[in-house]
């Protein structure tokens, strides 16, 4: 039993990180504030040495595995893999806003699948700003491509729970293998995916231009990008062929290391080794090839993700000692305990309504912490952890505070210049992500009400 002085601590601990998070003073970033809560907590008590050893072992292989999928995207930007796709994007939307839409989402979607939802953020927003810029949109134009884009590129991370570090964490805790989580979630969030666009779509048709300006500007500089750009200055024929067929490789190696993370959870390897094994790999033949050597990527790796995915965690269990997950348990235990629909309504709901208050990092760890202590039957257990996903992944998108992706994007749009404030994005939000959430989380039920018996699993 904790004394009220360390409860009182802990708790001002964990609401002034995420207060910190949310603000980023200076432009700080979020591993700082979580050290210094982490700290604070050590030092009040509520979380041990033994403790803190348990929790490295949860959280490193999610860590590590995110850190080689960054490696990944940061050696394909440095080899022109992503100014290659926002060609693409340019070349097939031939002059149609509303190809153009499309195409935007997609890329966005695949981003989030083949890497992670924050990486996707920060590698297809200022992409998108540059292409937008040289259509010569205006600014309430720009919006739709933009607000979409980063929420489709959050949500995506729903579909595969190794598109993000809170998701990969959460399965560490429940015991669940990206195999199952896959099996589950993939129909159920595809959909909500596609309900999600298409709302999208409805409500922001009145933005998008029906026809794209014939007159595009010229690429202009910017940080980590060319400054001459291909459509200025068309490459012969054979040089263009080339290019597209090393990034046609290069797509089709990305998508095997992909599907080996896969192989590798159903055959009880540890994901990290794959992950690791395929960044290593890809920097050696970027070294072979074109000569450059990894220490550009070893220094731009943020590193700090995993001390921010450690510290965070600390700071998680922390309450979980000091009895927040067992006054959880018993406000949600009778609605969870009820029927599978109701697990997953609840769950849902209630990682949403976290989200949008605290984050979805704390809200999703918060959630499957009590999960894990209600003593549920294996299939309602795997239900309500799903649930809490789409909750973290989705529902969290009300508010742009919700997640951290949607905070990297408000910030890299300050930084172009773009404006897109709180009013543009609830405006858009409170419209498309409640019926988005609930579809998602009724389809979740009913897909896992057939699939569940198939797999082997029963209720009770």
């Amino acid at each position: 039993m904790y004394s009220p002085a360390v409860i009182s601590l802990t708790i001002f601990s964990f609401a002034l990180t995420v207060l910190l998070m949310m603000w980023r003073p200076k432009g700080v970033n979020e591993a700082v504030p979580a050290t210094g809560g982490a700290l604070l907590v050590f030092l009040a008590g509520s979380v041990s040495w033994s403790d803190l050893v348990r929790i490295g072992a949860t959280v490193s292989g999610a860590a590590i595995t995110i850190i080689a999928t960054i490696v990944i995207a940061m050696v394909l930007e440095s080899i022109g893999f992503f100014q290659w796709a926002a060609d693409g994007l340019a070349a097939r939307s031939r002059g149609s806003g509303y190809r153009l839409f499309v195409y935007v989402n997609l890329v966005c979607f695949l981003m989030t699948l083949f890497f992670n939802n924050d990486g996707s953020i920060l590698i297809t927003t200022p992409i998108l700003i540059l292409l937008l810029n040289r259509l010569g949109l205006k600014n309430h134009q720009k919006i739709p491509y933009l607000l979409s884009g980063a929420l489709i590129a959050t949500a995506s991370s729903a579909p595969i729970g190794v598109s993000n570090i809170v998701n990969l964490i959460a399965l560490q805790i429940v015991g669940m293998d990206l195999y199952m989580h896959t099996l589950f979630m993939f129909v159920p969030a595809m959909l909500g995916l596609l309900f999600l666009f298409g709302l999208l779509f409805i409500v922001c048709l009145r933005d998008i231009p029906r026809r794209l300006p014939s007159s595009p500007r010229v690429w202009g500089q910017a940080p980590g990008f060319s400054s001459r750009h291909p459509l200025m200055d068309p490459p012969p024929a054979e040089r263009v062929k080339n290019r597209n067929r090393l990034m046609a490789r290069i797509f089709l190696y990305v998508f095997a290391v992909r599907a080996a993370l896969f192989v590798a959870s159903y055959l009880g390897v540890p994901i990290e080794y794959v992950a690791v094994a395929g960044s290593v790999m890809l920097l050696a033949w970027r070294w072979k090839t074109r000569g450059i050597p990894p220490y550009d990527i070893v220094k731009k790796t943020p590193w700090h993700i995993l001390a921010f995915a450690f510290c965070m965690y600390v700071i998680i269990y922390a309450l979980r000692n000091i009895g927040l997950t067992d006054w959880l348990l018993e406000a949600i235990r009778p609605a969870v305990g009820a029927s599978l629909l109701n697990t997953s309504l609840v769950m849902g709901g209630l990682v949403s309504l976290l989200s949008t208050i605290v984050n979805n990092h704390p809200a999703l760890m918060i959630g499957t912490l009590a999960l894990t202590e209600m003593h549920l039957d294996p299939l309602s257990l795997k239900v309500a952890y799903l649930a809490g996903v789409v909750g973290s992944d989705l529902g969290s998108l009300l508010l742009p505070i919700g997640t951290l992706a949607s905070l990297i994007w408000l910030h890299i749009l300050r930084v172009h210049k773009v404006r897109v404030g709180w009013k543009e994005y609830v405006r858009v939000t409170i419209l498309v992500i409640p019926p988005s959430l609930l579809f998602t989380l009724i389809t979740l039920y009913y897909w896992v009400n057939w699939i569940a018996p198939l797999a082997g699993l029963q209720r009770g």
